[in-house]
């Protein structure tokens, strides 16, 4: 079990950074869409917070649901 959660705790703190960028750049690119114009520094700083808040449920997701897969949890072998 401990094994399981240091796995799990590795991959997701190695993907946090990557898809906090991406969550990030799309949360951005979007708001500059609808504002039809480009963002403060303060949007900026608000979009890139979000992102990162939701990039860590993502990342804890993502890598349990992974590392249950390669134990074989989910088709039991």
């Amino acid at each position: 079990m401990t094994a399981f959660i240091f796995w799990v705790l590795l991959l997701a703190a190695a993907l946090f950074w990557p898809v906090s960028k991406l969550i990030w750049t799309f949360s951005v690119r979007r708001q500059q869409r609808k504002l039809q114009m480009e963002l403060g520094e303060e949007e900026v700083l608000a979009q890139k917070k979000r992102a990162r808040f939701i990039s860590v449920f993502v990342c804890l997701m993502f890598s349990v649901l992974y590392n249950l897969s390669r134990l074989g949890i989910p088709t039991n072998g």
